[in-house]
């Protein structure tokens, strides 16, 4: 036998309807009999009603309107009164007739109500028996008015006691708005109904189901605590979080979900379990509840003893930028008569077999388990040297000539870190211009003192970058812009150079059939590129942005070099006049 469907009442509103609809769609039910059930409900004149008020009102909010009157009746009365006590005219009949009909002064006293903001819901007295009801011990009675946002609070049972306790409460919502309900307030009742005996979810759905008027009885804390202060704690999250995925948070709905990289300001951490925050720029003034930092390292580490948490560092080493195609190049030449030192491809390619440094490893930027990273607004001063810029790419990103032609359009303000060489100087060469010519001996001293970035050997020849020529750079109050692998951003994330670092990855089609002609996706004709070419592109953006992305602070997609140097620039031109976030480490004074 088919169930009937249920009939709404009178005053069912829009989100009754709603609900409705969805609980009769059924896995199981016949296709054509829902699709015929769905044009009939849609095909209402009603629903059309609905919608069509629905965008009035959004249309009001965007106009935001201001009455010029807020006692619009007694005008039109004292106008009507005016034209009665003498001899009228018929323009005057017609006007007097206008003011006393019905629906003119209905529409006046509506215009009032809102002008005068007469309509938020009055809360009905108190019931004259209420007193006969208090014990001895001091009760509270508090009233709120809440629409449909959540109460703004959670509840524990004491083990001690079995009394439901006010776990915490959340920053802007309605209980933290009241200043009525506190942290360790033991409640007994909701709208007249004991809980004494409840479990927490059926009170929590209680109050939840709850809408308008809620009256609780509440035992005060014997010290109430403060009020929550506003925090200037602001974390950037280094890790997704979704609360309805979360098992072990106290409140799903009361959970704030989050991005990586998103910027989060803390507002109380008095619990060590769980902190409240608000996402930086979100227009929602109520705190959601996230896991401290504490105890998402512990479950973090639990997962890793139990082998159920995916090793960060991949077992395959990742494909990074190619600097150039041509096996014998050394990435040098001239640009708009400026000339521009760089390292050769295969050097690039041997730099895996570089020397690890002791200090590797080390930095906080790179902890065990990626949680939150402690921040400030950052903007360069005057007298300030220029923050380190640093490109990493992704295979087929061909930084190394974004990095070039974006130094060349302007020499006198970006420039890069002459790089040291074992190998004997050409006859066209000079020294700190294209290379710093050292023996086989110095270099070896150089990396074993860690003076090098990162450095490698090819074809017998010893290549590096060091901290110094970064220093030297910036001395001449120029911005230094280097290209590395990931794994050097351990060496330079420090407060000396607070770098600003962009990951480049090339657009990559889905398939070579689509592309207009036989391009790399870095621009430029370099061959006939392959499927399999492709994936290896968009496995390396994958893998870097898995063991380095919460390190970068932009990804910058390069479709051709023209646009992509063009949004570098301005990157650039950005970093000199605005504020940025860094870690606090690097501003503390």
């Amino acid at each position: 036998m088919k169930e009937a469907m249920p009939v709404l009442t009178a005053g069912a509103g829009l989100h009754e309807t709603l609900a409705l609809l969805t609980s009769q769609l059924r896995p199981d039910a016949n296709h054509k009999e829902d699709m015929v059930f769905l044009k009939d409900v849609f095909s209402e004149r009603s629903l059309g009603y609905l919608m069509k008020i629905h965008e009035k009102l959004r249309q009001y909010e965007r106009q935001s309107p201001t009455p010029v009157l807020h006692s619009a009746s007694s005008l039109a009365d004292d106008v009507a009164e005016e034209l009665q006590s003498g001899p009228m005219s018929t323009e005057e009949k017609e006007l007097l007739h206008l003011l006393t009909s019905p629906h003119l002064k209905a529409v006046l006293s509506v215009h009032d109500t809102v002008a005068q903001k007469n309509f938020d819901p009055v809360l009905p007295p108190l019931p004259d028996d209420l007193e006969d009801e208090l014990e001895e011990e001091s009760v509270k009675i508090v009233r709120l008015v809440k629409n449909k946002e959540p109460l703004g609070a959670t509840i524990r049972r004491d083990e001690a006691t079995g009394a439901v306790i006010v776990a915490r409460i959340m920053r802007g919502g309605a209980a933290d708005r009241s200043g009525l309900v506190h942290v360790g307030d033991e409640l007994r009742e909701v709208n007249g109904v004991s809980v004494i005996h409840k479990r927490p979810d059926e009170i929590s759905q209680l109050l939840s189901q709850s809408q308008g008027s809620i009256t609780l009885k509440i035992i005060p804390a014997i010290k109430e605590e403060d009020r929550l202060k506003e925090s200037k704690v602001y974390m950037r999250a280094l890790f997704d979080y979704i609360p309805l995925e979360d098992k072990a948070t106290p409140c799903q709905e009361a959970g704030l979900p989050f991005k990586r990289g998103d910027i989060l300001q803390v507002v109380t951490q008095d619990d060590p379990t769980w902190w409240q925050a608000k996402r930086v720029g979100d227009s929602n003034l109520r705190a959601g509840l996230i896991p401290s930092k504490q105890f998402q390292e512990r479950r973090l580490a639990y997962r890793m003893k139990m082998g159920t948490l995916p090793n960060p560092k991949s077992p395959k080493k990742p494909a990074y930028d190619q600097g150039c195609d041509k096996e014998d190049c050394d990435c040098e030449g001239y640009f708009n008569g400026q000339y521009i030192a760089g390292l050769r491809r295969s050097f690039r390619l041997s730099r895996k077999d570089r020397q690890g440094s002791s200090g590797e490893g080390s930095d906080p930027g790179d902890p065990d388990f990626l949680t939150y990273e402690e921040v400030t607004r950052y903007q360069q001063r005057p007298n300030e040297r220029p923050r380190l810029v640093v490109l990493i790419g992704s295979l087929g990103a061909r930084i190394n000539e974004l990095k070039q032609r974006v130094i060349a359009e302007n020499p006198h303000r970006f420039a890069v870190a002459v790089p040291h060489t074992t190998r004997p100087k050409k006859p066209h060469e000079k020294e700190g211009v294209e290379y710093h010519f050292v023996t086989k001996q110095q270099f070896d001293a150089d990396a074993l003192n860690n003076k090098f970035i990162e450095h490698g050997e090819y074809k017998e020849n010893q290549y590096g970058t060091s901290i110094e020529a970064i220093r030297s750079v910036q001395a001449k109050n120029k911005m230094c812009i280097v290209d590395v692998q990931p794994e050097a951003l351990r060496r330079l994330r420090t407060a000396e150079f607070k770098p600003y670092v962009i990951f480049v990855k090339p657009r990559v089609p889905e398939s070579r059939r689509r592309r207009s002609a036989a391009t790399s996706p870095g621009g430029g004709d370099h061959g006939r590129v392959t499927d399999e070419d492709l994936q290896e592109m968009r496995q390396s953006a994958i893998q870097i942005d898995q063991q380095y992305g919460h390190l970068v602070d932009r990804v910058l997609i390069k479709e051709d070099s023209a646009s992509a140097c063009a949004e570098l620039r301005g990157i650039l031109e950005r970093l000199e006049r605005e504020s940025f976030w860094v870690p606090l480490s690097w501003v503390r004074t």
